[in-house]
């Protein structure tokens, strides 16, 4: 997650008087990347467009977080057609039998003030495997737009993180090695509490 920096830490955040809070994505300012590295040549990459999922925050209890993820593999999107068909087709991702990527988190470990482990399981068609991430919490309070959009009211968070992963493990790794086999997961989201209901 890159472009999301707006400076409040979560030092900070842990002395603010806030309780546990349901987070739920905001879809326009949410992404899930994925970069591999293609047969030598070049480091190339892609998104899912549709992700869904909520987080269960507390800035005091930062360790009890929950987080869950789900994705549309069928929004993959790599800027190519023909690759997205294939990668949506029973040699990848075969959307039509598995209609979902799914992460659960199982444990949280604070590292610095900004920073946590999150580890959870990865589902990918009939394959979990636990994950790690590494996440940066960027904001935790008001969000900077509220005052001029009621879209934007409320509390919000700004979270940026990376993992890796081999796709091997979860049934996608056609071409591998030649392709990478291991893939790098970056993930940029702004959630607000209690999402829009």
């Amino acid at each position: 997650m890159k472009h999301l920096l707006t400076g409040t830490v979560l030092g900070l955040a842990m002395t603010t008087a806030a309780s546990a809070e349901i987070y739920k994505f905001d879809p326009g300012h949410t992404e899930i990347r994925f970069y591999y590295n293609h047969a030598g040549l070049s480091e190339q990459s892609g998104q899912w467009k549709v992700i869904g999922g909520e987080v269960d925050f507390d800035p005091a209890n930062v360790e009890a977080t929950r987080v869950t993820v789900t994705v549309d593999p069928a929004s993959v999107d790599t800027g190519v057609t023909a690759l997205d068909d294939h990668l949506k087709s029973a040699d990848f991702f075969d959307v039509e039998k598995f209609p979902e990527i799914t992460f659960t988190s199982t444990s949280v470990t604070q590292t610095d003030e900004q920073t946590i482990t999150l580890v959870g399981d990865l589902t990918i068609k009939d394959n979990s495997k636990p994950m790690t991430m590494s996440f940066t919490l960027n904001h935790n309070g008001v969000h900077p737009l509220g005052e001029f959009f009621d879209y934007y009211k409320g509390q919000w968070i700004g979270v940026q993180g990376t993992g890796d992963m081999l796709r091997s493990d979860y049934g996608v790794g056609m071409f591998a090695p030649v392709t990478s086999d291991e893939v790098r997961l970056e993930i940029s989201a702004e959630m607000r509490a209690g999402g829009w209901e």
